[in-house]
Parts: structure tokens; C-alpha cells; sequence
């Protein structure tokens, strides 16, 4: 991930999310759980549009009010991460973060 741009680095937070939660049988969890699941998919996407429109932004204006967007997003993403527990272990918890506070700091 050194060498790759936030918008490469989310696509692939994204996936790796979305490959956690197709292990998760959404037809035995709850109403709570359910939409818990359905908000870190949205959350995802949403970040890396984000992302993906502070790269392309032609001023920097534009650029830093889509970098707040972005971090916001992504803050959210992993607490509605650490609320799913039954969808992500300790070790993916640790490295999606790790990951997103990458991201972060290449936002600055």
C-alpha cells in the first residue's frame, strides 16, 4: 500500500470489507446487525467516492472540503466496525484501521 494512491487504497479497504462481511449470514442477524452491515457497505462506497472526488477536485478548496467528507467517513466507517463484532475479528479490525489512518494522513 506504500506506493499507491488513496483512492487505490480505499478500493481496496472496500473489498477487503466486502469480503469479511459475505462470510456473514445476514439472514440470522437481527434488525440491529442487519443495518449495522448495510451502514459500514454505504459507509464504505461513500468514502471512497469521497475519495475519489478529492483527487479530482480542481481547486483546493474543493479539495479539502471533500478531504473533511472523506475523514469524517472514514471515522464513522471504523466505529461502525468495532459495533459489528460478530463480522470482524481482532487482527481485521487492526488492519483495516491501520489502513484507513494511512489513508488519513495521505488526505493531509
Amino acid at each position: 500500500m506504500q506506493n499507491t494512491s488513496p483512492f487505490l487504497a480505499m478500493q481496496q479497504v472496500e473489498r477487503q470489507l466486502k469480503a469479511l462481511l459475505r462470510s456473514v449470514d445476514v439472514d440470522t442477524l437481527d434488525k440491529d446487525e442487519r443495518k449495522a452491515v448495510a451502514t459500514i457497505r454505504r459507509l464504505a462506497a461513500d468514502a471512497r467516492f469521497d475519495i475519489r472526488d478529492y483527487e479530482l477536485s480542481e481547486t483546493r478548496e474543493e479539495q479539502l472540503k471533500k478531504m473533511r467528507a472523506a475523514q469524517k467517513r472514514l471515522v464513522k466507517l471504523e466505529a461502525s466496525m468495532l459495533s459489528v463484532g460478530f463480522a470482524f475479528g481482532a487482527a481485521d479490525i487492526a488492519q483495516l484501521s491501520a489502513q484507513m489512518e494511512q489513508i488519513n494522513r495521505w488526505l493531509l
